[in-house]
């Protein structure tokens, strides 16, 4: 019995790991995809490859990346991948891209776990909703819900949504003010 258990774990471990190994580069090239298609839709056009020069900063007890978008060698955007953990559904990505003066360009959501039908509305392919972000610098345009004093208008019956959403864009924003120009 002990020699017929080792030998069906042994065969579904290799197994697993021969899988593993099959797959790991396909996921790698899928998300890389992912991430460039993000880049293209939140800044203005570019021709170098933000993924190569892209940096880090901590934030929050996490890491923000910046994408920086040059066109001729000269900054035409930013593209930063943020965070929230304060969705409705858990922990929100999004891709927030900026011009070099802090304007946000446009937003593009990465990941999300909302509620269908409600909180999902972020996204572009759901409805306009973030289209109200684009266009608008932070420092004179309050990154908060009008329920809060602020100059976003929420989703309905989705604040807690646009709560997180704003608290995202705000943290971008503020890291890239603050030492995320390059």
């Amino acid at each position: 019995m002990v020699l017929a258990l080792f030998m069906v774990t042994f065969i579904v471990s290799a197994a697993l790991g021969y899988i593993y190994e099959i797959t790991k580069e396909p996921i790698a090239a899928s998300k890389l995809a992912k991430q460039n298609n993000a880049i293209k839709q939140v800044v203005p056009e570019f021709n170098n490859e933000p993924g190569k020069e892209s940096y880090k900063m901590a934030v929050d007890g996490d890491t923000l990346e910046f994408f920086p978008a040059k066109y001729d060698g000269e900054l035409v955007g930013t593209a930063v991948s943020t965070f929230t953990n304060k969705g409705f559904g858990g922990n929100i990505k999004l891709m927030v891209g900026f011009l070099p003066d802090g304007t946000i360009h446009n937003i593009s959501v990465l990941e999300h776990k909302e509620t269908p039908g409600l909180g999902d509305k972020m996204q572009r392919s759901k409805s306009e909703w973030s289209v109200q972000f684009n266009g608008k610098n932070p420092a004179d345009y309050k990154l908060k819900v009008t329920k809060d004093g602020g100059d976003v208008d929420a989703i309905t019956a989705s604040t807690i949504t646009s709560r997180a959403f704003c608290d995202a864009v705000e943290r971008a924003y503020n890291a890239y003010m603050k030492g995320g120009k390059k």
